[in-house]
């Protein structure tokens, strides 16, 4: 179990037909982990994170198969799946990609706009879903 200095954890969670992305973000809003994986993988790669964490909510993006993820999901972990309104957060992602890995070299001459990003940013999506869920708590408390 890692350590998580007081830290509530939350497992975000992008649903898709072929890929998914999952990230493990505590209270405080440090990022734990996050990756993309095949469909077919992310319930396995889900329980494997509940066992090195202390995850106590998922949290996952209410478009696309959010349904049938929703059921799949609750069926494999013991405690809350709650949907968040995912609305623009692709287009939220590619932004802060830029801003966790910013470009190098020349890339770093081309407008953000621009550019490309190099790979799917699926587990950015599910950061970005633990935030929105983080910021509505706090709004609500």
């Amino acid at each position: 179990m890692k350590e998580t200095e007081g830290s509530s954890l939350i497992l975000g969670f992008d649903p898709g037909r072929d890929k998914c992305g999952v990230a493990v973000v505590g209270s405080n809003h440090k990022i734990y982990g996050h990756e993309v994986v095949p469909a077919a993988d992310a319930i396995a790669k889900i329980q494997t994170w509940i066992q090195q964490y202390p995850i106590e909510t998922l949290v996952m993006g209410n478009q696309t198969t959010a349904q049938q993820w929703q059921q799949r999901l609750e069926q494999a972990v013991s405690f809350p799946v709650i949907l968040i309104d995912e609305r623009y957060s692709t287009l939220e992602a590619r932004d802060r990609y830029w801003l966790m890995y910013p470009p190098q070299g020349l890339m770093r001459l081309i407008p953000q706009g621009m550019r490309d990003v190099p790979r799917p940013i699926d587990d950015i999506v599910a950061i970005i879903l633990v935030e929105r869920y983080l910021a509505q708590r706090t709004v609500d408390e």
